[in-house]
């Protein structure tokens, strides 16, 4: 346990900051199942749809440094990947 008055304070934001963030991942988690959902369904329509609007949101999480840049760049090029599969 925290002993000094600086080290009681850290460990109260580092709590804040983990609630906040879990809360955060769990949101992207939600819009990148959706689109997901879209691709198994093979609506091609409906997954662009989902990843448009998957997009600003995992954009904004990385910037927030919740998801470090690289993964989400890879999961949207991954998801990316396979909506363009289903156009063809």
């Amino acid at each position: 346990m925290a002993n000094s008055k600086q080290a009681r304070k850290r460990a109260r934001q580092a709590e804040n900051r983990r609630v906040l963030k879990a809360s955060q991942r769990s949101m992207v988690r939600t819009y990148i199942k959706r689109v997901i959902k879209a691709i198994n369904t093979g609506d091609h329509g409906k997954a662009m749809e989902e990843f448009k609007v998957m997009q600003p949101v995992v954009d904004r999480i990385a910037d927030k440094d919740v998801l470090s840049k690289k993964k989400a760049a890879r999961l949207k090029s991954r998801l990316n990947k396979r909506i363009k599969a289903l156009a063809a």
